[in-house]
Parts: structure tokens; sequence; C-alpha cells
């Protein structure tokens, strides 16, 4: 079967792609295809991490951090907005200067906003200083008077990173069994159904195979969510940050 990387998904998404995967199966007869136990094993996993994320979801700090996630977006998406106009100005200068701080920003992915929450800390922190520290950039953004734009998300930035640090603490604190340490678990259980489909299908002599249609449907659904991290991207620096 299609693989993905599931460190990318951020919890919601790697929620509903887990339950998404088990009720696919669900509606292919799993005990007629022999993998009902670890289908069980796979559920009872993943409704535990659903019973986490509601307790997180429900959490005060949570929903600051994703009011905060929401604000800073709202400002990446609107500086590259206003940038893109820029870059088809009639002024040569003008389009210039867009396009200089433009092709920063693609330095960092064409999708900053749609990456994981410490990636696009990360990221966020590394485009402002090149704006203010490299010339040529810093002499942009005062031509177009950008700074407040800058200021907006800087601050945005800096405040959800503050948020989501101490909610970590505190999770680390009261709670011992985390969301991360729980994906892992259902990890385990999803490889293991994974790997016993794809085993069982190997296993059919005569086609043809009764696997073939969940495999499938299953492969569609990974390829839906790898195209949703097509352009997700994790800095070098920390290739194996875990995904909100």
């Amino acid at each position: 079967m299609n693989a993905i990387d599931l460190r990318m998904l951020r919890n919601a998404e790697y929620l509903q792609y887990m339950k998404d995967f088990a009720g696919i199966i669900n509606l292919n007869g799993p005990a007629s295809l022999q993998i009902a136990a670890k289908l069980t094993a796979f559920t009872t996993e993943t409704a535990e991490l659903e019973d986490l994320f509601k307790k997180a979801l429900a959490n005060d700090r949570t929903r600051i951090i994703l009011q905060l996630d929401e604000r800073r977006d709202n400002a990446i998406n609107g500086i590259s907005a206003f940038l893109q106009g820029y870059s088809y100005h009639y002024e040569a200068d003008k389009k210039k200067n867009a396009e200089k701080l433009l092709a920063n920003m693609a330095m960092y992915g064409s999708g900053i906003a749609r990456q994981n929450y410490q990636s696009e800390t990360a990221t966020l922190n590394n485009m402002l200083n090149d704006f203010a520290q490299k010339p040529e950039l810093a002499a942009a953004v005062t031509a177009f008077s950008l700074q407040p734009w800058l200021s907006e998300l800087q601050d945005a930035n800096t405040q959800f990173n503050d948020e989501y640090l101490t909610r970590t603490q505190e999770y680390g604190t009261a709670n011992p069994e985390t969301i991360k340490s729980k994906r892992e678990e259902v990890n385990e259980t999803y490889y293991a159904l994974r790997d016993r489909i794809d085993a069982l299908h190997t296993l059919v002599e005569t086609p043809p195979s009764p696997y073939t249609t969940v495999i499938n449907q299953l492969n569609a659904l990974t390829d839906q969510y790898n195209a949703l991290l097509l352009h997700r991207v994790v800095p070098p620096e920390n290739p194996t940050a875990p995904a909100e």
C-alpha cells in the first residue's frame, strides 16, 4: 500500500486519517478478510487518542493557541497577498522590491501557513530576521511601509510560541501519557494492520485477490492526505519535529 509520512500530519489530520482508514476497512468486511483482530487493536488505540485530543481541545490554553495560530496565518498570508499584488506593478522599483521579498519567502516553502506548528514558528522567525537584517530586504520593507504587518506577525508568532511551550510543560506535568506517545502506539497498530493486509494480498495465489478493492480504496485515501502534505516542509535543522 502507498506510504505516508505520519509525522507530518497535525493531530486533527492524523486522527481523521486513522478514523477514515478504519472506516474504509469496516466497509469491506474485516472478518472475511481475516483482519478483524488487527482492526480492533487499531481502533482501540485510535479511540484512546481521540479521547486525549478532545481533552486537549477543551483546554483553555489550546483555544488560545488555535487563535494565535490563525492570527499569524492571517498575517503571513496578508503579507504574501500584498506582495503578490505589487509583483505585477507597472512601476519597476515597486515590482522589483516585491519580487525580492517574495523570493526570500519562497526559500521557506510555498505554504508557510500550512506547516506544522513548530516548523511554522521557526520559519517565521527566520524570515522576519531576513527582512530585518538583509539590507536589500530591509529597504524593500521600508519602501512598502510594511513594518506594521511584520510587527503583527512577530507579535502573534512570539505569543504563539510562548503559549505552546507553556502548554507542553503543563501536559508533561499533568499527564504522562501525552498525545505524542499515544500517536506512537497508534502507529504500531496502524502498521501492523496495514502490513497484514499487504501480506495476505501477496499470499493470494489465484486472482482476483479479495484485498484489491480495500487496498485501492485505502491508497486513494492516503493519496488525498499526501496531497495535503505536499507543500508542508520541516526545517532541515529539525527533521524529526512531531506534528501538532
